[in-house]
């Protein structure tokens, strides 16, 4: 049957070959054996049992524990023109009824459900009255009290299976550590030997890891490499949510923010507008993500901890689900721990053991100096041998010389020894440094023998020394308080017996210059890019779901012009073809036309795309910005690209924002609705309070003045600045 299943992957799917462990474990499940599946994010779970599906006799059913996660998975399937369907609180009666019906008639090859509506009788029942081929349980991490997503349901699922022992059952998890693993097997009884899994090394992801400081700055930065590209941005708290995302707003970011304290229908609004390009950042809490399957995320930034490196690992695999590369940026700070520790303080004492142990774990990969994937794969049971990844911020810093700090160690460990070894850094560095503060004051600190002994380190070099006193064992930090208390080694320190050497600045990266194997025409990728989303409004789909953007790379390499050619393409398949291919065939001949170039014939031996793909396209805000200067109106920009004028001023305040000169025009004061003499007044508080963010111009304007007109003279103000300059 495996041969049945590769002309299911090329002819539905649009694969040419399998990915590592998707043939052994299609192959152990064709042949009814209960198998367990460890597959990072990303790595094609899904085809392990919607192959299977389509070649049983029968129906499967896919346990899975989130709504938009079902909605996608079934979204996608029926683009494909394969009978899925889902059952839960989503569907209107109507819906629900008649997805009851089809399931009576056997029209339905895959059925999703939650957990909760499986374990209800009359669901039961239902499936009961049918052949049921093969029990697939997705996020089968749930299961395990070790998971770090525990669902008390999932533990029912066993004697769920009793009652369809003919099936096959398939559980999966991109997440599990060896004692998740086992407890998933214990749980199910599954055979040892039925189990398959990967890989947990993303290569495609680069992994970088910065100390918290000056955090907002700290994020713009961090999202100038990625303009118009897809991302997302974690934070630990509803409020800090809603902060970063009006903050981001208010710096002309396309962004929304998801929390369990926003409505549902709010909730559901927004996830839809990411998931569908409309919105280019999601800030959120840990509540959104799980069900998402959008493979065109370029970037996850975690602003504040997460609870374990389970989350953290899920949450970056959210990130270059395509293949393509996908950057991931962990803001560390101390300050942080004390907020975790505050969550699982609210646990009960044995979830409180295993939280700590986690949370260490996670710790310990931010502080480590080595390369991030070797904490990072230990922690899931794998050995990392590679000296160099080549993909995260410490393979790719620059070698500093390690130089005698003994000194100003013995002065450091001194200065916890004396003040009891009850304070912070923080504090400790305030002593050293002499500081004045009401908290030196309080405790009587001036007082110390170490009081203003360190002033020939900045604030900053003792931060980053007493980070790496803690990484080589003379300190130990308390995680719910965050004090520093002196080990073993710190004593042989501080009696002369040991030397230290450190680094006295934090390593600078040497960024990685991306490359393509293949050069594609970024032009024609936009022109595609903007086909696609049309035709997924049209149809009420995500863009994804008509083509990934390595499809549409690959489109921009070959120029297609014919079936036979569009089907040798990544991820068109017959169905995808028939709906969407001569459409996206049209585009590419009248581009071709127009730029006298040729189709050319897909080495699919030589015709890879490197997971370390350039930023795709030339950026939005580039070609809005050079047509803006070219002599085009916003009017016409509005109407070319299809987008709110809005939007434009956006595009071109960040061309603007890049050191590009903007030509000075009337165009934007004719776009305002303020007097002449209101204009003037907020160029006068412009040129006062700085361009980069306008919060501090709305205040000192008595908050009168709207963003949008804030935004409009904010361009008039740069481009007359920029040309007097």
């Amino acid at each position: 049957m495996i041969k049945e299943a590769q002309r299911i992957l090329k002819d539905i799917f649009g694969y040419d070959d399998f990915r590592p462990l998707q043939k052994e474990v299609i192959e152990n499940v064709l042949k009814k054996k209960d198998t367990l599946c460890i597959m990072p994010t990303g790595s094609g779970k899904s085809l392990c049992y919607q192959i299977p599906a389509l070649l049983f006799d029968g129906l499967t059913i896919v346990v899975s524990p989130l709504i938009s996660l079902m909605e996608d998975q079934v979204k996608q399937l029926e683009a494909l023109g394969v009978e899925a369907l889902m059952l839960n609180s989503s569907l209107s009666t109507n819906e629900y009824q008649n997805n009851i019906q089809l399931i009576r008639q056997s029209k339905v090859r895959l059925l999703y459900l939650a957990p909760e509506t499986l374990l209800m009788e009359r669901t039961l029942a239902l499936l009961e009255s049918q052949k049921v081929a093969s029990f697939i349980i997705d996020e089968a991490h749930c299961i395990s009290e070790w998971g770090h997503d525990f669902r008390p349901e999932y533990r029912r699922l066993m004697d769920i299976r009793k009652r369809f022992p003919e099936a096959v059952c398939l559980a999966l998890t991109a997440t599990a550590t060896q004692r998740v693993q086992q407890d998933i097997q214990k749980s199910l009884r599954f055979d040892k030997s039925a189990s398959f899994v990967a890989s947990f090394n993303r290569e495609n992801l680069f992994l970088e890891i910065k100390h918290k400081s000056q955090s907002a700055q700290q994020t713009l930065d961090f999202l100038a490499r990625f303009p118009d590209q897809s991302g997302i941005i974690y934070c630990l708290s509803r409020k800090q949510v809603d902060e970063m995302a009006e903050f981001l707003q208010d710096e002309g970011y396309s962004v929304q923010p998801y929390h369990a304290g926003l409505s549902p229908e709010v909730r559901q609004q927004n996830q839809a507008s990411f998931i569908r390009d409309d919105t280019q950042i999601m800030v959120a809490t840990i509540a959104f993500g799980m069900g998402i399957n959008k493979p065109n995320v370029r970037f996850v930034l975690h602003y504040d901890l997460p609870s374990n490196i389970e989350s953290y690992y899920q949450q970056i695999g959210r990130a270059g689900r395509d293949g393509l590369r996908a950057d991931c940026l962990f803001l560390f700070g101390y300050g942080d721990i004390r907020k975790i520790k505050y969550f699982i303080g609210q646990k009960n004492e044995s979830e409180q053991v295993v939280a700590h142990t986690q949370l260490n774990a996670l710790v310990g990969l931010a502080e480590t100096d080595d390369c991030r994937r070797i904490p990072l794969l230990t922690y899931f049971g794998e050995t990392y041998n590679d000296v160099n990844c080549g993909m995260c911020d410490n393979c790719l810093a620059e070698d500093q010389t390690s130089r005698d700090v003994t000194i100003p160690a013995q002065q450091f460990l001194s200065c916890v020894k004396h003040s009891e070894q009850i304070f912070g850094a923080g504090q400790i560095i305030d002593i050293l440094r002499g500081s004045k503060s009401q908290k030196v004051k309080k405790f009587g600190h001036q007082e110390l023998s170490t009081y203003g002994i360190g002033k020939d380190f900045s604030k900053t070099e003792w931060f980053y020394l007493s980070r790496q006193f803690v990484q080589k064992g003379l300190l130990i930090q308390d995680m719910e308080h965050g004090s520093l208390k002196l080990t073993a080694k710190a004593w042989e320190v501080l009696r002369g017996n040991q030397n230290i050497s450190a680094r006295l600045e934090e390593r600078q990266e040497k960024r990685a210059q991306p490359k393509t194997e293949q050069p594609y025409d970024s032009s024609l990728f936009e022109l595609l890019r903007q086909l696609r989303k049309t035709l997924a409004d049209d149809s009420n789909v995500p863009p994804y779901v008509v083509f990934p953007d390595k499809t549409l790379i690959e489109m921009a390499i070959y120029f297609p012009q014919s079936e036979v050619a569009m089907l040798q393409l990544h991820g068109v398949g017959k169905v995808k073809f028939v709906r969407y291919g001569t459409s996206f065939i049209q585009s590419i001949a009248e581009y071709c036309q127009t730029n006298q170039l040729k189709e050319k014939p897909k080495d699919r031996t030589h015709g890879k795309i490197t997971s370390l793909t350039k930023t795709i396209g030339t950026p939005r805000h580039q070609i809005v910005g050079e047509k803006f200067n070219s002599g085009s109106t916003i009017l016409v920009l509005s109407k070319e690209f299809k987008v709110q004028k809005n939007t434009i001023l956006d595009h071109l305040y960040r061309y603007s924002a890049e050191g590009n000169a903007l030509r000075t025009t009337s165009d934007f004061l004719e776009l305002s609705q303020l007097s002449s003499t209101t204009q003037k007044e907020v160029c006068k508080a412009l040129e006062q309070h700085g361009t980069i963010t306008l919060r501090p111009v709305f205040e000192a304007l008595g908050q009168e003045i709207s963003y949008q007109e804030l935004k409009i003279i904010r361009l008039h103000f740069l481009a007359n600045e920029q040309k007097n300059t």
